[in-house]
């Protein structure tokens, strides 16, 4: 079984940075995209940025220029560092794996627990 823990959230200023962290693990044998979507209430869940296993990134508009995406593929981590925040940010944001092989086969888009952010003065 794989699970995905995550760190990072909290409380910033406007115009300040957090940096999200997400760590795979399970006997793990390969992980294909990753990365994170985010939900605010009353809103759809939506994509903020996914990293493939070349490095290959994608971006939500609303986050180019202020969001990077990484990942290090020694211990199946993602990254997401978020500078000039806005409060429109803020929202409970999840990592995602969209697939990921393990000893027990092949898994699709597994969920992390949800880390809140929050974007206030």
């Amino acid at each position: 079984q794989v699970q995905l823990e995550e760190s990072g959230g909290g409380l910033v200023q406007p115009g300040g940075s957090l940096r999200l962290s997400c760590t795979a693990s399970g006997s793990i044998l390969f992980v294909d995209r990753m990365g994170w979507y985010r939900q605010a209430p009353g809103t759809r869940r939506e994509l903020v940025a996914l990293i493939g296993s070349d490095g290959k990134t994608e971006y939500a508009d609303s986050v180019k220029g202020r969001f990077t995406i990484s990942r290090d593929n020694a211990d199946y981590t993602v990254y997401l560092q978020m500078s000039r925040l806005k409060p429109e940010d803020t929202a409970v944001y999840s990592c995602i794996v969209v697939r990921v092989g393990w000893s027990g086969g092949t898994s699709y888009n597994v969920w992390g627990q949800g880390t809140q952010v929050t974007v206030s003065s």
